[in-house]
């Protein structure tokens, strides 16, 4: 207990004298010896302190030879220090600023990087996302031999599956809502007939997507759906409309475990046209 004790004293002793001296630094008007202590505190693994002196540097040292290292030391200590939305305007600029300077490759890199940390869940709104595709297709347009290459283009992979997942949710979304908020028999737009169009505007857009068999599944059970509870003129269109999805979803996707589903439908429509 008394040991504990000691060691915690010589702690809060040591924190308060470190605190004392960055309040002193801070305080300082002599360029040099601040820059020199924020550099200590970026070595150090400080970087809310480090960009905290930065900031007011990157103005006293403009136009000098700690001009450039100023500016990125300054957007990688509030990268380090998660806070992505100064790091990445920080980034540009120092871009900007400097295209051919000697951070120039890795602050385009970041400007992306710090965009990615900062993307939001698939649910939510994906302009920072996209913001982040923009950046690491524009790094990668600038610096086409870069080490950084493969994680940008690892990084945009990433960014374009949060982007179908977004797509993928909305149309979810569509098809469980069903009949509501929406009238089938109607020639207005039923969520159903907006569930198929979503899916289907996103396997345009990402004919890649490792998520294509789910959004041929909804676009599959939509098509049944709306067939199911259309209006009686409309049904035999609608259920030879189902039934040639499914059979282009069992010639797609044959080992589906949704195969079954598919069969099922397909005896469906078979009996409803025919009676």
């Amino acid at each position: 207990m008394k040991k504990n004790a000691i060691i915690l004293a010589f702690l809060a002793m040591l924190m308060s004298s470190c605190a004392g001296e960055y309040t002193k630094v801070y305080k300082s008007t002599d360029a040099d010896y601040k820059y020199e202590y924020a550099k200590q505190c970026f070595a150090q693994g400080r970087y809310s302190r480090a960009a905290s002196l930065l900031l007011d540097l990157v103005t006293m040292k403009k136009g000098t030879d700690d001009a450039q290292e100023s500016l990125y030391m300054l957007a990688m200590s509030q990268f380090m220090s998660m806070d992505y939305e100064s790091a990445s305007a920080t980034f540009k600029r120092y871009y900007q600023t400097y295209p051919r300077g000697f951070y120039a490759e890795p602050a385009s890199f970041y400007v992306g990087q710090s965009l990615f940390e900062s993307a939001p869940e698939p649910r939510l709104d994906q302009t920072p996302t996209i913001g982040a595709m923009n950046a690491y297709q524009q790094f990668l347009d600038l610096f086409p031999d870069s080490e950084l290459r493969p994680e940008a283009q690892s990084r945009l992979y990433d960014l374009q599956d949060k982007l179908v997942q977004k797509e993928l949710l909305s149309a979810q979304l569509y098809y469980n809502l069903g009949g509501y908020f929406g009238n089938i028999n109607s020639n207005d737009e039923s969520n159903y007939e907006a569930c198929i169009i979503t899916a289907q505007n996103a396997l345009k857009q990402y004919p890649y997507s490792n998520l294509r068999e789910q959004f041929a599944l909804l676009i599959m059970k939509s098509k049944f759906e709306l067939a199911s509870n259309s209006a009686e003129e409309k049904k035999v269109e609608r259920f030879r409309d189902a039934e040639d999805e499914c059979y282009g979803f069992i010639n797609e996707y044959p080992d589906s475990k949704d195969k079954s589903l598919a069969e099922k439908y397909i005896a469906k429509c078979k009996k409803i046209v025919k009676d």
